[in-house]
């Protein structure tokens, strides 16, 4: 089957009702389950490029089979296209006909017969407890956007929240007296987390004397501040981390999913049991959580190949 789409641009071909009624259930279907914005996004795009591919060689949702999906994916392949991209189309395309089965549509799911291209193991970057003490040593918290900045990142590092989780948090999810904060996840799904003793310090300064001095709207619920009053975004967040970062004189880039990444690592480090680890960082999956299982299989053979005398 000759194919003249691209797998890389979003279609500007008219979709057949078919593909008009599948994309459309499966729009609904995300916004169902909680899925957020970008991936529904994504999912779209994704999905408007299989449906011209598959029009192009004149199939309807219920023509697709295993077979199809197979040669999709190798053309997928042969765009040189990341194996993580190829890898999101295919769920992408799990996703559409796991919908138009439990709607009837079709008999069978057959996206979930094609394999997705294996991804290299790249394990993320965990900074040392050295690291993130010089890092957060170097926040002066004199004025209220250190003080501002020391919170966020101290909350960051010992919660394990994510960018987003941060900025969406609104003052009435700190819990100060029970030492937790409400996170709003993924998928909309809200779970408490634990703050710890130097998160909760370096709040109680940023509340009682940095964020009245940024706020300019008294009824503005949002925890962390813009210098002009407004929620933060998680842009912010990002810059913020590198200035501080680079005042530290930290290696490399440092994002705020290493803050993440460290919290969980260094639980585990101290003997915290992987499912507790995965309720802390809100992982729907245990597989999510096993990642870092191999950060510190690596930390282990790095050890080992450095330090025994026959290794």
């Amino acid at each position: 089957m000759k194919n003249n789409a691209t797998a890389t641009e979003d279609t500007t071909t008219e979709l057949t009702a078919a593909w008009e009624v599948a994309l459309g259930l499966v729009s609904d279907d995300l916004v169902r389950r909680g899925s957020a914005e970008r991936t529904r996004r994504a999912y779209r795009s994704d999905l408007l490029q299989f449906a011209e591919w598959a029009m192009h060689g004149q199939l309807e949702p219920t023509d697709v089979d295993v077979r199809q999906l197979r040669r999709y994916a190798a053309y997928c392949g042969e765009s040189e296209l990341a194996p993580s991209t190829v890898a999101r189309k295919l769920a992408a395309l799990r996703a559409c006909f796991r919908t138009l089965r439990e709607h009837g549509i079709v008999e069978q799911n057959p996206a979930e017969l094609v394999a997705a291209p294996k991804r290299p193991s790249n394990l993320p970057r965990v900074l040392r407890p050295a690291e993130l003490a010089k890092l957060l040593d170097r926040i002066p918290a004199g004025t209220a956007l250190e003080a501002r900045d020391r919170a966020l990142i101290e909350l960051a590092y010992g919660s394990g929240l994510r960018a987003e989780e941060l900025v969406s948090a609104d003052v009435a999810a700190l819990d100060l007296d029970g030492e937790e904060i409400r996170v709003e996840g993924k998928g909309g799904k809200t779970r408490l987390v634990p703050i710890g003793e130097y998160a909760r310090g370096a709040l109680v300064g940023y509340l009682e004397r940095a964020r009245p001095a940024l706020l300019s709207d008294q009824t503005e619920p949002a925890l962390f501040l813009s210098k002009s009053g407004r929620r933060l975004q998680s842009s912010d967040v990002r810059r913020r981390l590198r200035l501080w970062a680079r005042a530290a004189e930290l290696p490399g880039r440092v994002h705020p999913h290493a803050l993440r990444h460290s919290f969980a690592t260094h639980l585990l480090d101290g003997g915290a049991d992987l499912r507790a680890i995965q309720e802390l960082l809100g992982h729907e999956h245990l597989s999510s959580t096993q990642i870092y299982t191999r950060v510190e299989s690596a930390r282990l053979r790095t050890a080992y190949s450095s330090s025994h005398p026959r290794a």
